[in-house]
């Protein structure tokens, strides 16, 4: 229930970027910037607070299949991401990612409270990315603005299911949890290198915009060192 919960901090800041998208069309250096801080705090959360997790399991074989089909998963989603066209493929693959964020937040929250709350942290900030994102392309379309805010608001239910599904791994044994922690690993460290990075760099690149990511890495640093 406690993850359930804590989706809807995500899910607010998507459906608040789909109305400031749909809105004022924001430009394409501040959309790279938001993505830069995003890669930087979920790469932070997934170095910082998934990794020792998965270590303190003691499982190569878990890691080893865990990572083996996280790897298989978000080739995938890439395979879908290059066939997928119009608006019903941009919905499909933002759909698939967001219930894989909520899936990685309830593993993160079955694994610990701590490492559940700073994952929440940085997923806020990249589904905010995500609203901005589906709002423009779709903005660009033609659609209306209740349909924009409509449509990222229907998505971002599947973060509280994902949380629901990733919710019973605390009660599995250790190995499996171990398993399931590969698994989102992956998919983190995937959506910063593949998704995130690579869009942002699409656009002119400017010192302040990549300094974003590191902006971002530190202060989840600093937030884990609060509330640690």
């Amino acid at each position: 229930m406690q993850a359930w919960i804590y989706t809807l901090i995500p899910a607010a800041a998507a459906i608040l970027g789909a109305a400031i998208a749909a809105n004022l069309r924001p430009g394409a250096v501040f959309v790279s910037a938001i993505q830069h801080l995003a890669a930087g705090v979920v790469f932070a959360a997934a170095a910082g607070e998934i990794l020792p997790d998965l270590k303190h399991v003691g499982s190569p074989w878990a890691t080893l299949v865990g990572g083996a089909v996280g790897v298989a998963a978000m080739l995938g989603v890439r395979m879908l991401e290059r066939r997928a066209a119009g608006p019903v493929g941009l919905l499909t693959v933002t759909g698939i990612d967001i219930l894989v964020d909520g899936l990685v937040l309830g593993i993160a929250f079955a694994s610990a409270a701590r490492a559940g709350f700073l994952l929440t942290v940085a997923l806020t900030v990249e589904v905010l990315f995500l609203g901005l994102t589906v709002a423009s392309e779709l903005g660009e379309g033609g659609a209306s603005k209740w349909k924009v805010v409509g449509a990222t608001a229907g998505l971002v239910l599947l973060l509280p299911l994902g949380a629901l599904l990733g919710g019973p791994v605390g009660s599995m044994p250790a190995p499996v949890q171990g398993g399931f922690l590969a698994f989102g690993l992956i998919a983190l460290l995937y959506l910063v290198t593949e998704e995130l990075l690579v869009e942002a760099h699409e656009s002119e690149d400017r010192p302040w915009v990549t300094a974003m990511f590191f902006v971002g890495f530190l202060l989840l640093l600093l937030l884990d060192e609060l509330v640690g």
